[in-house]
């Protein structure tokens, strides 16, 4: 029978086993806690896509928008979809679609256009729409240039210091043209993060004020719908549905549908951002909510 003292001395090294193990669980939660960042979930970065040939293409959402207006400008000339797409190109390489307020000397804004050039006032050509009609009739200007390679007709009227620097971008633009143009109907989508969305859906839509930008940039109002010729840019409607997508947080609108289509302000879960087919006939019409 084992002796009283060593049951208290199997007793002492269990005890102090078992404090021990606890001591280190808890130096280790400590350390865990005090050194490593917990798990942030991540958040949807806001954007827009588009369904190009060979794939999606996503872009920011203020790209988006400024390339659709440099696409509704030329709906208001009437002008063929190359035009576009020379203005694409150029745009690309100029600015990658941002309307920045510097550039090389006094260029400004999407075509980097210059005031000591007489292309405006610094103001003036910050406005896309101002600098997009600029762009088109100078480029109407040039003789012939339908005939010419996408980067010598923008070089024609950029006189950059590099004119095949826009030959880059020529099959991106071209098939950017044919999605902002509405050739391919709903192609073209944008979402928010959840912040965005929130405001968005908190604050009142002002339809009324897209609309009169609609017709600024575009020439025509989308009360004037379905049109009442073919449009040489392309599908007059759809261009107009996918720049009010990309210019819903602008206007407050969470919902545009048009030819039986519909697209909803979300933040992209699970591809919510998609266009919807409603099988609704809207008459032609656009809806902005």
């Amino acid at each position: 029978m084992p002796s009283k003292r060593r049951k208290i001395s199997a007793f002492v090294k269990i005890l102090f086993s078992v404090t021990l193990v606890c001591g280190l669980l808890a130096a280790a939660g400590y350390y865990v806690l005090t050194t490593v960042d917990p798990l942030e979930t991540e958040e949807t970065e806001p954007g827009c896509r588009l369904d190009l040939p060979e794939g999606s293409y996503d872009i920011r959402v203020s790209q988006a928008a400024n390339a659709a207006t440099v696409g509704g400008v030329a709906f208001s000339r009437d002008l063929p979809p190359e035009a576009v797409t020379v203005a694409y190109a150029t745009v690309w390489q100029e600015s990658t679609f941002h309307n920045v307020e510097h550039g090389d000397r006094d260029s400004v804004g999407l075509f980097q256009q210059r005031p000591s050039q007489e292309w405006g006032e610094t103001d003036e050509i910050i406005d896309p729409v101002f600098s997009s009609r600029g762009f088109y009739d100078t480029l109407m200007d040039v003789e012939g240039w339908r005939d010419m390679p996408v980067h010598e007709a923008a070089q024609q009227v950029q006189r950059s210091a590099d004119g095949w620097a826009y030959d880059q971008h020529e099959q991106l633009s071209e098939e950017m043209m044919a999605v902002f143009g509405g050739a391919d109907g709903p192609a073209a989508t944008c979402w928010f993060d959840e912040q965005r969305l929130a405001d968005l859906q908190e604050t009142g839509a002002d339809p009324e004020g897209a609309r009169e930008e609609l017709e600024r940039v575009f020439g025509t109002g989308p009360e004037d719908l379905p049109a009442d010729h073919d449009p040489a840019t392309g599908d007059l409607g759809w261009a107009m549905a996918l720049w009010s997508v990309t210019h819903a947080e602008e206007y407050g609108l969470t919902s545009v549908g048009y030819d039986g289509h519909r697209w909803t302000a979300t933040d992209g879960t699970d591809g919510a951002e998609a266009w919807q087919d409603t099988g609704e006939d809207s008459g032609g019409q656009l809806a902005l909510n």
